[in-house]
């Protein structure tokens, strides 16, 4: 009898765990150490899950496992369908268009935004990769994470030449670190704008830890353009990162407004913080899940990009639509440990 019971007692224990890390929302830990990090890995979960199964199924065989065994192995299985499923319905992406078919012209001319972001890891990949691969995008915004003013200016110098110029505005919380500077881009045709970002680290004016640009126009008629990034949840940062998270749901509150950059967070991390049914994170939808993408990994560039984690993301209040959204892999060996992401919108 007791076997038996403490059989059901680590098998009843089994499911609740593995539940737990499928959708830690269902807890709520989904911001919690640990169940974060598991959760913003889901396609290494279906791995892991995977050769965890043959291995127990290997150990059926022998009797005293037999029942054990098996009834876990069951349960790994259930949990790598249940992660498979969910990256099913998010996306595992489209091939990103041809060169021919990529727009030459700004989009922006045409009332369309298109939408690039791309972590560099401290300027790494340099600024005349940055440059090339904004004007193959037709990029009318660029978001750049862990990227220094100087750079930033080089990269829009770059642009100019090609016929595409672009105002400047970093945020840089210090001069030491490159990772504590984040620069966007925007073109010209969407009008003047000013940085409302505080230089400061912290609410209200700022993420905690890693700088966020926010740009208004000027003349108060165009989108505000956030470029975003919050920290990691590292063990000593769970309390900036979600700090980091809340803050940049109150600037999806609504209006106007496009979003893009490093957040550190996948959507299930977003979860408890959006105010619709559609949105992700206060009133902004994400475009990758608009578009069938939501599963591909942004980071790191040294693994799979379905076994990476979907922490690069372009937001964008309800009066956007999102036409084309897509990872960029050809930029693996650049020098970043992130993927660019680029995004075409359209008003609705």
């Amino acid at each position: 009898m007791l076997p038996r019971i403490l059989t059901a007692l680590v098998l009843g224990g089994s499911a609740l765990v593995l539940l737990a890390f499928g959708w830690p929302q269902l807890f709520g830990l989904q911001n919690s150490w640990v169940f974060a990090h598991a959760v913003s890995l889901r396609g290494l979960g279906v791995a892991v899950a995977a050769a965890g199964t043959v291995v127990l199924v290997l150990l059926t065989p022998i009797r005293p496992l037999r029942r054990l065994a098996g009834s876990l192995a069951v349960l790994l299985l259930l949990f790598g369908l249940g992660n498979a499923a969910v990256l099913a319905a998010r996306g595992i992406g489209v091939q990103p268009a041809s060169a021919a078919e990529r727009p030459t012209a700004s989009a922006a001319a045409n009332g369309d935004v298109t939408v690039l972001s791309w972590n560099t890891l401290g300027d790494e990949p340099g600024s005349a990769a940055i440059a090339r691969l904004a004007l193959d995008r037709g990029a009318d915004i660029v978001s750049l994470p862990e990227t220094t003013e100087a750079t930033g200016v080089k990269v829009a110098e770059a642009m100019r030449e090609a016929g595409r110029p672009m105002w400047v505005h970093t945020v840089a919380f210090d001069q030491i670190s490159k990772a504590r500077s984040t620069t966007l881009l925007i073109s010209p045709d969407l009008g003047d704008y000013t940085v409302s970002s505080a230089a400061g680290s912290g609410p209200p004016g700022n993420t905690n830890v890693l700088p966020t640009v926010v740009a208004t126009p000027v003349d108060g008629t165009g989108p505000t353009i956030v470029a975003v990034h919050a920290v990691a949840p590292i063990n000593w940062e769970m309390s900036n990162w979600r700090s980091d998270l809340d803050w940049l749901a109150t600037q999806c509150g609504g209006g106007n407004l496009i979003m893009a950059g490093d957040f550190n967070s996948t959507i299930d991390h977003m979860s408890g913080r959006e105010s619709s049914g559609a949105a992700v994170l206060g009133t902004c939808r994400d475009s990758a899940l608009a578009t069938g993408s939501a599963a591909v990994g942004t980071w790191p560039t040294s693994v799979s990009p379905l076994l990476g984690s979907p922490i690069d993301h372009v937001l964008s209040t309800p009066n956007w639509q999102t036409d084309s959204m897509s990872v960029i892999e050809s930029e693996d060996a650049a020098g970043s440990d992130h993927r660019p992401i680029v995004a075409t919108l359209s008003l609705r």
